[in-house]
């Protein structure tokens, strides 16, 4: 009968779930559904002192939200009475000891392991055979007490009595390995699979840290990603899938990935990456209505919002949604637009210097004379055809005769009172005709006064 593969995501809730962890436990996930398998949510909260239950809630929180729901959940904390079965059978078998020990606070007991000081040698799956002597290593703690278990032992017993059959960690547990590769041998268990993944580092290539930003991923909830294209890019570090792809939906990973496919080398992580990949997901795969409603709830917690109840308008609403979406690449950017106030000129007439109309060394009566115009060009539209590309048509022929520059920036610069902002024919048709109008004749007043 062939073996399941079961992987597993262990955790230990010391602290918020980071990037680097999600993406062990996502190799992990693919891993196991790629096969048909299991994957198993284990926390290790051996560590009581640091241990905290809300951390172990921030972790269950982080994994559902990006839908990488486990099979079993287990916590170590429930589990002493395995472990010191096991601490018994190797201090009957003699291959450990209770150890009297000098240590803070007096002396101790603590129950090391009788290491064979052999020559052990593993295939890890990412990077080839790996030997080594652990004679070095001297015999080691496995607990505290019988009923204090550590890391070690905790880690070996556990995997075995949950049929673990590939261990996907990080690089850094590398050194870890031989120890509990003589555990499990001293307890006569079998080896699982070992693949050690690469860690992901920061652009000046140190260990990613907090210092290097939001690293974690509850963090990129708040800012609004997405949370299938958080696992696209985290898939992304440390593993391709042979071609030049980059947008996968998750189904599409589970199929596409492989461990073969797993790099050494580490991997740098790239908001900016990460970023374009959300607006991928964004524009191929959520609806246009969905996005529209997040940039709604959003806008109607805004200052703005509160001063001009009308701006509930959705057909208005929208219409500023449509002008703006094109520069949204995660919903926080929204937010960012807001506290800039790239809004308001759609609802509070702007105020200038009448010299900011001016295109470069334009002379006044010359700005004033294509404001004249433009009035009178808009006056003459159909309010019911009153668009983008009818206002273009009307003013576009005039525009560039006279100078582009020298008529449109005039009319931007009146719609908006800003150095930055969209086309005016986008300005216009937002605001509409009457409106349009109002801040035209205005920016003439003001240049003639």
């Amino acid at each position: 009968m062939k073996k399941i593969i079961k992987t597993r995501f262990a955790p230990s809730p010391t602290g918020v779930l980071h990037i680097g962890s999600v993406r062990t436990a996502l190799f992990n996930f693919l891993y196991a559904k790629k096969h048909g398998g299991e994957f198993i949510l284990r926390i290790e909260d051996t560590d009581r002192e640091r241990s905290k239950p809300e951390f172990e809630t921030v972790i269950q929180e982080s994994l559902s939200w990006l839908s990488m729901e486990w099979n079993s959940f287990h916590r170590q904390s429930d589990r002493t009475e395995i472990y010191q079965e096991a601490i018994r059978e190797l201090l009957e078998n003699k291959k450990a000891y209770i150890s009297k020990e000098e240590r803070e606070g007096g002396r101790k007991e603590v129950i090391r392991f009788s290491n064979p000081n052999k020559i052990i040698k593993f295939k890890d799956t990412i990077r080839g055979e790996i030997n080594f002597d652990t004679s070095e290593l001297g015999d080691f703690v496995i607990a505290k007490s019988e009923s204090e278990p550590l890391y070690h032992l905790t880690v070996v017993v556990d995997d075995f009595k949950m049929e673990i059959t590939d261990v996907i960690r990080a690089e850094e547990h590398i050194s870890n390995t031989p120890r509990q590769i003589l555990i499990l041998e001293a307890l006569n268990y079998p080896r699982p699979n070992y693949a050690h993944i690469p860690l992901i580092l920061a652009p000046d290539r140190s260990k990613l840290s907090k210092r290097h930003g939001a690293v974690s991923v509850m963090e990129y909830k708040e800012k609004g990603y997405l949370p299938e294209a958080m696992l696209n890019y985290l898939a992304l570090l440390g593993w391709n899938p042979g071609t030049d792809r980059e947008i996968f939906r998750i189904n599409e990973l589970i199929e596409a990935f492989s461990l073969e496919n797993v790099q050494k080398g580490g991997s740098i992580f790239d908001e900016e990456k990460l970023r374009w990949i959300n607006k991928n997901h964004l524009e191929k795969f959520v609806p246009k209505e969905e996005q529209y409603e997040n940039f709604k709830e959003r806008f109607l917690k805004s200052p703005i919002c509160e001063k001009h109840q009308w701006c509930f308008s959705d057909l208005y609403l929208h219409s500023i949604w449509m002008v703006f979406k094109e520069r949204i690449s995660v919903y926080e950017d929204i937010d960012i637009l807001l506290e800039n106030r790239e809004f308001d000129y759609f609802f509070d007439k702007p105020e200038y210097e009448a010299t900011k109309l001016l295109w470069k060394d334009q002379k006044k009566k010359d700005a004033s004379k294509h404001l004249e115009k433009l009035i009178e060009k808009i006056n003459q539209m159909d309010e019911l055809s009153y668009e983008h590309d009818t206002i273009k048509d009307a003013i576009w022929d005039y525009a560039t005769e006279k100078g582009r520059g020298e008529v449109l920036w005039p009319m931007r610069y009146a719609l908006s009172g800003r150095d930055r902002s969209p086309d005016p024919f986008v300005l216009s048709s937002v605001l509409g005709k009457e409106e349009t109008l109002g801040r035209l004749k205005n920016a003439s007043e003001a240049l003639q006064n």
